[in-house]
């Protein structure tokens, strides 16, 4: 969210720029290019540069990888899950000042959207009983327990663990390059992605990722709701990211203050609640 008000202006003040120059353009064959600012990650890739061959059992350092939403594979709904989705009002399907998107408010993002839509920088720390997951957006964490024990055997039950907004997790190395993550009880007010598909709070999520060289990660997400899905379905495969050389990440936060702003400038010239056209 850092930077929205910057960039509305900005539009904004483009919209007013080329607003007389748009009958005269559209009589004009030449086509205004502008530059595309390559991310961190895209300048890595591009690069290609050889890699030494990755450490054993070792995901520790920081990471780039991509930062438009890279979700896929979504299967049919079930009738609750059909239900569910029908309340999630996804922009532009909404304008922006009428999407419920937790986003616009700087709600968690949650477990695993912020790994489905932003993950944009994470780094791994390993200690001795546990994997900590830090990431660059929101500045966030998790912790995925090594240590043995077992995941709640039930969520927001009267007997149960409650719900949280990046749940339970545990891990596993899978031969000497893999580290297997297992998580559940992820809370339900939380989107997949910004399409607004929902999950129940007994979704449950397997993350793999597999260190190619020292250079480069690859990751796959897996969910299982068969409460909300006709069926388990791998969300992302083999997504890669790409180590920080210098190991620094950026922050990025989505402040509430600059949220409102944000929407006060853009969203609210929108109007009423209607869908978008």
């Amino acid at each position: 969210m850092r930077g929205l008000v910057g960039r509305a202006a900005t539009v904004l003040a483009v919209m007013l720029v080329w607003a007389p120059f748009a009958s005269a353009q559209a009589q004009d064959d030449e086509t205004i290019h502008v530059p595309k600012t390559r991310t961190l990650f895209e300048k890595l890739v591009a690069e290609n540069k050889p890699s030494a061959p990755a450490p054993k059992r070792d995901l520790n350092g920081a990471w780039t990888g991509p930062v438009a939403f890279i979700g896929q594979n979504f299967p049919l709904y079930t009738p609750l899950g059909a239900e569910r989705a029908k309340l999630n009002k996804s922009e532009p399907v909404y304008h922006l000042a009428n999407t419920n998107d937790p986003l616009m408010t700087c709600d968690p993002l949650g477990f695993p959207r912020n790994i489905i839509n932003e993950t944009r920088g994470m780094r791994f720390a390993q200690l001795p009983d546990r994997m900590i997951i830090l990431y660059q957006y929101q500045r966030a964490w998790r912790e995925i327990w090594t240590d043995g024990r077992e995941l709640p055997k039930s969520i927001d039950t009267k007997d149960g663990a409650p719900s949280r907004w990046y749940g339970y997790s545990v891990g596993h190395w899978d031969g000497d390059y893999t580290f297997v993550i297992d998580s559940v009880g992820m809370d339900d007010r939380t989107w997949l992605d910004t399409s607004g598909h929902p999950h129940s709070v007994d979704m449950r999520v397997q993350e793999r990722y597999t260190r190619v060289d020292h250079d480069t990660l690859h990751m796959s997400v897996r969910i299982d709701d068969p409460k909300i899905y006709s069926s388990p379905f791998e969300e992302l495969t083999d997504v890669k990211f790409k180590w920080i050389p210098n190991q620094e990440l950026e922050e990025q936060l989505c402040v509430p203050s600059e949220a409102i702003s944000y929407m006060n400038i853009i969203g609210h010239q929108s109007g009423n609640a209607e869908p978008a056209k």
